[in-house]
This record gives C-alpha cells, structure tokens and sequence, in this order.
C-alpha cells in the first residue's frame, strides 16, 4: 500500500479547519518580517535534528522496520542524529498543529517538515519558513530537477526543496473498459457514465481539469477556475461522475467499481504489482507535475544541521535509494544511472519506468500549476465543495 493510500485509509482528510481558515484569509498579523526568522542555531554543539514526514515516506529496513537505511547513512557520515517522527497525516491539520507557535514567533520544535507545494506556498507567503544556504547543499544545487526549480510561490526555491515528486494523471483499467484512454476528455464518453471518479480536494483536482479544456495551469484565470466547476457540476447533475475520492479510489478501481478515475503516479505503481491491466496516463493535453518539499521553520534550532540532511538526500546513490522503495517521480534525475547500474533487475527496470524518471516526451506535457492565492482560496473552496459535498 502506498504512503498516500494509507493516510486516506486512516480517515486524515478534512481535518485542520483552523489552519485551513487562517491561511484562506491570509491573516496579515501572522506574517513575520525576513528579519525576524531566524533563530540562534544551535547546531555546532547539538548534533541533532528533529524531522517531520509523512507515514510510509522515507525507505525502511526489510528485516527491521525500525531502522530507515538513509536516515541512518547520514547519522553515520555526519554524526548527527535525527529524531524523525510519521506525524505528518494531512497538511491542514499540520498547518494547524504548528501555526500557533509560528505566529506568536516561537519554536515549532522541528528542524525539517515536509508539506505538499499548495500547502508550502501558504508558508511562503506568511514568512513562516527559513531560506535555505545553498552554499552548504551543492547537491542541491547540482542535481535537483530542472523542471521543479522555479514555482511560482517560491522562485528559485529558496525556501523549499522537493522531497519527492509526483503526477496527477488518469487511472483506468484497460481490460474492462475495452479500449484506451488518452485525453482527459475521453473520461465523459458514454460508456463511462457513473464510472468516473475525481478527486474530492480542491488542490489535488483542479489542474488536471483544466488541463483537459486546454488551459496553461501556470497563469490560470479566475474564468478557468469557473469553466471546470461548471463543467464538473453538470457532469455531477447527468450522474457521469460515480463520486468524489480522497485516495480510496484505488479500491474502487481495482475491484472494478469504477473504470477510470484521477490518480496519483505513485499509487497506480503500486497498484500495476497486483493488477498489469491497470494504465496510467499522462493526457494529451498535460497533466499536473506536484511535489511535496522540505521547509525549514522559522526560529528551527539546526538550521545548518536540517541543510545538511537536506543535501544528503541529494546525493544521487540516495536519492536511488528512497526513489526505490516510496516509487514517486525522483526529484533527483541523475539517480536513474544509479538504478540503470544495478545488479538487481528490479532496481535497474526502475530506472527506465516513466511514472519514476519521465522521459523526455512526457515532460512535455507537464506542468506546474500557479497556486491558489490567500484572495481566491475561500470563494473558490466554498464553490469546489459545493460541488464536491464537503
């Protein structure tokens, strides 16, 4: 089961409202002045780092699930220990864990968090989150992805570094449903009335939408916004659309229940290991390139010592290695040679798998979404779960 499935499974959607409500109005209280970011970093006398992820994010030992290989390289090569901790299950309910103290401009007790890049251009935008040295990651500066360096909420990430990367796309099975399936359009065809499912989270859904009436996701419009939602609602009236998912949507595509549905590349890998019948695809019109980054919080305690552990993830015999185990789209490209120059089959088929290395010809037809702002977030929510039923 991937990362993804689980946290839908254990019911974390929809938590957070009070996170939610502050970064939808974009409180101007709560932003803090550049100058007012840093904390005394503690990192030359504490050799330590606490580290917030995701469940199921981070490559675990085959005989002992306690010991994460990576983790544990970096405390070898560096001496600095990680107190790393799976308390990361949905980014409202984080946001809303940690904003008290980020707001009354006091420690989170985190050196490192992860979020999803909808969620870190809410950070971005309130100075909640450290720029990072670059001089002491040349690993990042070296191999990070081209095609991930420069989003819209935060140019030259300087603020942010892809832990893992990934696309939205269509799920469908191929077997039952007879034929294939190329554009976005193609899922309102006939055969598919109540087949269908989207995805139910405004952030997760929208691009890809959009993308299917031929809109440029980095500088959509307001009247975008509104085309899909008017567009999804009919399909919603005409009972096309089965439902709305978080990530139990693998569930229904694998018992059949739906025959195709919006899907993230990542779970589908998995779901190709039971069921080969199952295709991915990255439409002809595009389809949404996402990532979820490490952040380094305001006043963090080791600063220098989060960098590091940064950078360490960017080494590309690394990088090969969690890209192995979590199976999203690398943000490290020169790890595929890594994978290619393994004597395990398996490893080395990872390398030429496009849903973890996307070859040339469906990068060009990726993109990274412009963010919903803190002016468009509450009317456009409000719509969305209308719609949606939340």
């Amino acid at each position: 089961m991937s990362r993804r499935s689980l946290l839908r499974a254990l019911g974390a959607v929809g938590a957070g409202t009070m996170g939610l409500a502050l970064a939808g109005c974009g409180v101007p209280a709560a932003y803090v002045e550049p100058g007012d970011r840093a904390g005394r970093d503690r990192s030359g006398r504490e050799r330590a780092l606490d580290f917030a992820n995701w469940p199921l994010y981070v490559d675990t030992d085959d005989e002992d699930s306690s010991k994460r290989p990576t983790l544990d390289a970096f405390t070898e090569r560096t001496g600095i220990s990680v107190r790393y901790t799976e308390e990361i299950n949905d980014n409202d309910e984080f946001f809303g864990k940690i904003s008290p103290a980020l707001m009354n401009h006091q420690e989170t007790g985190r050196d490192l968090i992860v979020v999803s890049d909808w969620m870190a251009a809410r950070f971005v935008r309130l100075g909640w989150v450290q720029e990072m040295d670059r001089d002491r990651q040349p690993n990042v500066a070296r191999y990070l992805d081209p095609q991930l360096r420069h989003p819209a909420f935060d140019e030259g990430r300087r603020h942010s570094v892809p832990w893992q990367s990934g696309i939205t796309g269509i799920a469908y099975n191929r077997a039952k449903l007879g034929r294939e399936i190329r554009s976005t359009e193609d899922l309102w065809a006939a055969d598919l009335r109540g087949k269908v499912t989207l995805l139910s989270g405004l952030d997760e859904s929208f691009a890809l939408l959009m993308q299917g009436n031929g809109v440029d996701i980095t500088g959509w419009t307001a009247d975008d916004f509104h085309a899909v939602c008017d567009q999804v609602e009919k399909l919603v009236k005409q009972k096309h659309i089965r439902r709305f998912t978080g990530n139990d949507y693998i569930k229904d595509l694998s018992t059949g229940d739906v025959l195709a549905c919006q899907a993230y590349s990542g779970d589908v890998i998995q779901l190709q290991a039971d069921n080969p019948d199952i295709e991915f695809v990255v439409p002809e019109e595009g389809a949404e390139l996402w990532a979820e980054s490490l952040m380094i919080p305001n006043l963090a305690g080791h600063k220098r010592n989060a960098e590091a552990l940064v950078d360490h993830y960017y080494r590309p015999e690394v990088a090969a290695e969690l890209a192995a185990w979590v199976n999203y789209v690398c943000p490290v490209p020169a790890a595929r040679d890594v994978l290619a120059d393994s004597d395990d089959e398996e490893l080395a088929a990872l390398a030429e798998d496009p849903l973890i290395f996307p070859d040339d010809a469906m990068r060009t037809r990726l993109a990274i979404a412009r963010d919903i702002t803190a002016d468009e977030r509450r009317d456009f929510a409000k719509r969305w779960n209308s719609i949606v039923g939340l």
